[in-house]
């Protein structure tokens, strides 16, 4: 096992110079130019948050109803019979991302390019780390891991990097596999992550001009809708979608239709959407294999259905204008 975690650092040393000069470019060049918050809440805007939040709300009453169907029941089963693998695919998942980088010459996003030959090895030694299946190795890998993270931040800011907020989540897990807090793992990661991809949605609100540019010049499909129409409504998926990790209302058939819309619209632009969300698309596979069993969502603190919806409701209108202007403050 020894020889084995030296030859895979070995050869990720090997291979990440041919590729940490490479240019791993994000999408568009256009500078960032801050939308005024009178026309971010545009009445479309507004319709949508509300349009958004009945769907949502209406949620509560659906889900109920459709673990009745037979269909759905044989595959609630089925996928329940595979929740021994989620660690084992969290933590080897992560190794993969990690490695996807590191071939690209990258740490954690597209656009933190490696430089230091310190980072590197260290990067590759959290991967050999990882892939030995020893969960006191993961967890020296997890620290490890959280270090790095640590480092980015300091040098890009801590606004920044809440963008990638799940990988805290991540470490999380992976630190807490066999010990008392094992239980609270996951819904970490349901948490960390929910309020990451809610986080990164914002910035389509604030910044539409380089979401904009990026269907100008990558001729992205608007499927008929107004480019700034298309943008905003983008943005509302993502941020549904992570709101509905964090609040516990997403069910496994729901869970397939959401990651299939996030994965067709994440791998429009290739390699580099695959560097930037595979963990997303890894945790999103963990939840349709989870469910919610382990997670005692918020919007169990109501017991009649009347409840849960004006609960969901008032919720989403109130963490969406929460994230919006904190987003917008510190942007």
């Amino acid at each position: 096992m020894k020889k084995i975690f030296q030859i895979l650092l070995a050869m990720g040393l090997i291979m990440t110079p041919f590729y940490a000069h490479a240019h791993v470019k994000w999408f568009t060049n256009v500078v960032p130019q801050k939308e005024s918050i009178e026309h971010i809440l545009s009445p479309m805007f507004i319709f949508l948050t509300l349009i958004a939040a009945i769907v949502l709300a209406a949620l509560t009453l659906i889900i109920p109803k459709m673990t009745e169907w037979g269909l759905v029941k044989k595959m609630e089963d089925r996928l329940s019979s595979l929740r021994k693998y989620s660690r084992y695919l969290l933590k080897y998942g992560t190794a993969i991302a990690l490695i996807i980088q590191m071939v690209n010459g990258t740490l954690f996003a597209p656009e933190f390019h490696v430089s230091s030959t310190y980072i590197i090895v260290l990067t590759w030694i959290t991967i050999g780390l990882l892939l030995i299946p020893h969960h006191s190795l993961t967890k020296i890998g997890a620290s490890i891991l959280l270090g790095l993270f640590i480092y980015v931040t300091i040098h890009h800011g801590i606004f920044y990097m809440l963008d990638y907020g799940f990988y805290v989540a991540i470490i999380g897990v992976l630190l807490v596999g066999n010990t008392k807090l094992e239980q609270a793992g996951f819904p970490f990661l349901y948490l960390g992550t929910g309020l990451s991809l809610s986080w990164v949605a914002v910035e389509k609100w604030v910044y539409p001009g380089m979401a904009l540019d990026i269907i100008t010049n990558h001729h992205v499909p608007t499927f008929g809708f107004e480019p700034g129409l298309f943008v905003v409504m983008a943005a509302f998926i993502e941020f549904v979608v992570g709101y509905l990790l964090v609040v516990g209302i997403l069910n496994r058939v729901l869970g397939f239709v959401v990651t299939g819309i996030f994965i067709s619209t994440t791998m429009l632009f290739g390699m580099t959407e695959v560097i930037g969300h595979f963990m997303i698309h890894v945790v999103l596979v963990i939840f349709i294999i989870e469910g919610v069993s382990f997670y005692n969502p918020p919007i169990k603190m109501h017991k009649s259905k009347t409840d849960q919806f004006i609960f969901v409701f008032l919720n989403f209108i109130f963490v969406l204008a929460t994230f919006l202007l904190i987003y917008y403050r510190f942007a």
